[in-house]
Parts: C-alpha cells; sequence; structure tokens
C-alpha cells in the first residue's frame, strides 16, 4: 500500500456581516438581476475591519482539529494559502500558528491566487509521501474586501472574505490525495493583480502614491475564456493521469468564481452539473478560501460518502491553475 495524505477533518470561517446584491444597487451602478446573471452570486460575507485574516483561519482550523483526533503536537506543518497576508512579512501562518498553540511545526504563507488551495494541498501532500511529515494543516483563506474598489462593479460585486481548513494525515490505502497537477503561465500575470503594496511600488512612496494602485484590477472577459480551457484540460490531466474517467468523479469541488465557469468546465467534462457543489450564491468569490470552504459545507450537510471520488480544480492570479483528485 502506498502512503498518501488523507483528509480527516474540515473546517471553515465566514465573517458575521452579510452584504447582498440589494445593499450594492446602493453604492454602485448595478442590479441584482446583473449581478446574478453573470457570476451567480446574491450576497457575501465582509469582515469587520478589527477582524484580521488571521482570526478567521484559526477559527476554520480549530474547527477542523478538534475533531480530526490529532494533537496540537503532533501537527507538522500549517500552510496558508493567500493573497492578503496580514503584513508583507513574517508569515500569517506563523501568526496562526501562535494563536492555536502549536509549537515548532513548519509555517508558511503561499501566494497562487484563486489557485492558492490546491498548491497547498499539493505541497502539503509531499511531504506526506516522502515520509517527512505524518500531519499537516493546509487552510485558504482571504479578507478580499480590504482591496475592493467599491466603486468598480466589475469587481466589487464579485470578492469575499473568508477561510477554509483541512486537516491532512499520513495513511496506507486508497482513500486520500491521489493525484494533482499546478501550472502557470506569468505572460498574463496583469489580467488579474494588485500592482500596489509590494517594492514596485511601496505605500510609503508618498510622492507617487496612487489610491487605484491598491485595488483589485481584472480583465474579466480574457479571464473567462482562459478559465475554462486551462480548468477543463487539467481536469483531464490528473484523471488520466491516475486511469480514471470523468464519469468515475463523485462530487465537483471547483473554485467558486463565476457559475458559468464551473457549468461550463463540467459540461466539457462530460460530468453531471449534479455533482458540482455550488455555494457562490451565497459566499461569492473568496479566493484561495473557496474550495475548502465549500469542502466543509459539504462535509457538514453528510453529503460526501467515504470512498467517494472528488475532483477539485481551481484558476486564479498569476496566471495559475490547477487540479487535485481525492477519494474522501
Amino acid at each position: 500500500m502506498s502512503r498518501r495524505a488523507r483528509i480527516v477533518e474540515t473546517g471553515h470561517c465566514l465573517p458575521e456581516k452579510v452584504v447582498t446584491n440589494f445593499d450594492l444597487e446602493k453604492i454602485v451602478d448595478t442590479s441584482d438581476e446583473w449581478i446574478t446573471t453573470r457570476s451567480g452570486i446574491r450576497s457575501r460575507h465582509i469582515a469587520r475591519k478589527d477582524e484580521p485574516l488571521s482570526d478567521l483561519a484559526v477559527t476554520a482550523a480549530r474547527q477542523a482539529l478538534e475533531t480530526s483526533g490529532i494533537p496540537l503536537d503532533k501537527l507538522d506543518l500549517i500552510i496558508l494559502a493567500t493573497v492578503t497576508q496580514e503584513q508583507l512579512f513574517p508569515a500569517t501562518a506563523c501568526m496562526i500558528q501562535h494563536k492555536l498553540g502549536v509549537k515548532n511545526a513548519a509555517a508558511m504563507d503561499i501566494q497562487a491566487g484563486c489557485t492558492g488551495f490546491i498548491y497547498a494541498l499539493s505541497i502539503a501532500d509531499q511531504f506526506i509521501r516522502s515520509g517527512k511529515y505524518d500531519n499537516a494543516l493546509v487552510i485558504g483563506g482571504e479578507v478580499l474586501s480590504r482591496y475592493v474598489n467599491w466603486k468598480d462593479r466589475n469587481t466589487c460585486v464579485l470578492f469575499a472574505d473568508g477561510a477554509g481548513a483541512v486537516v491532512l494525515r499520513a495513511e496506507e490505502g486508497e482513500r486520500g490525495v491521489l493525484e494533482t497537477g499546478l501550472y502557470a503561465d506569468g505572460s498574463m500575470y496583469d489580467l488579474l493583480s494588485m500592482p500596489g503594496g509590494g517594492s514596485n511600488a511601496p505605500a510609503n512612496r508618498k510622492e507617487e502614491f496612487d489610491p487605484d494602485l491598491f485595488h483589485i484590477h481584472m480583465k474579466g472577459n480574457e479571464t473567462f475564456k482562459i478559465a475554462v480551457r486551462s480548468l477543463t484540460d487539467v481536469s483531464f490531466e490528473v484523471l488520466s493521469r491516475h486511469g480514471l474517467n470523468p464519469t468515475e468523479v463523485d462530487w465537483l469541488f471547483f473554485h467558486q468564481a463565476n457559475v458559468r465557469i464551473i457549468q461550463a468546465v463540467a459540461d466539457r467534462l462530460g460530468i453531471d452539473n449534479s455533482k458540482a457543489y455550488i455555494n457562490i450564491d451565497h459566499v461569492g468569490n473568496t479566493s484561495a478560501g473557496s474550495i475548502p470552504i465549500a469542502l466543509d459545507e459539504a462535509n457538514k450537510k453528510g453529503l460526501i460518502k467515504p470512498g467517494e471520488l472528488m475532483l477539485m480544480s481551481a484558476f486564479g492570479a498569476g496566471l495559475t491553475w490547477g487540479a487535485a483528485l481525492v477519494r474522501w
């Protein structure tokens, strides 16, 4: 039997504040019908000003850890996937480690846009497969509302806040992470970006300060077409590498960016849309948080049965894309 990283428990946290499409109608030129038709979103959760990403992540992590059966002193690795880290340094994962009361576990942030959770899951899986670590905590979380231009109707209606977490344990058998595939094409980095905040345009360069640099910029039409093609290709790839047919997939957990993208990819794979878990209507686009949040919702509802096959796939800034094949 081969050693695998198995997801043994999940958790998620959404801020209490809910902003509906009707709320947005009051502050930007949009409508509930326009937003719902183009994205599938009806409402989203927005963090309070005094609610940091690490708090959302810790709440999600505690839910998963408390029922995982893994003591904190046996946790070897913490990976946070995010593009909205609390500081440029240190890693927010280190803050999470401290708040959880975990000692000595390796902790790191990784940034791969909305594909971040898939990247983080693959990294943790490799550490476990190699025998280096036995137990890992993988979190995807964002507070994207801090970087939204609330006057830009093309972006402010989409992005939201939240965090999801999974606990991985080394096991032998057929259950667990079967296969992952990761890709990027940096030539299209400017299709989805936030130019300000890094060393190229730091906030302290007052003489050149432009507030718009610190907002999310997205070329939506171009991104949509590339997303559908890339997600389809990488999904076929991970399935074929493991000798599986799309018809054998029980659940699709795709990044919740746009319901039309999810449906288009499912159609191209020949998988019935009823197998796609969708929560974008009440959660919105939480970037790296979207897949683990959706996974925990489905898990808590008792929808996923032991042995069922899940296909996870995401596409995001970078441009990055990836997929993971997981046996529950």
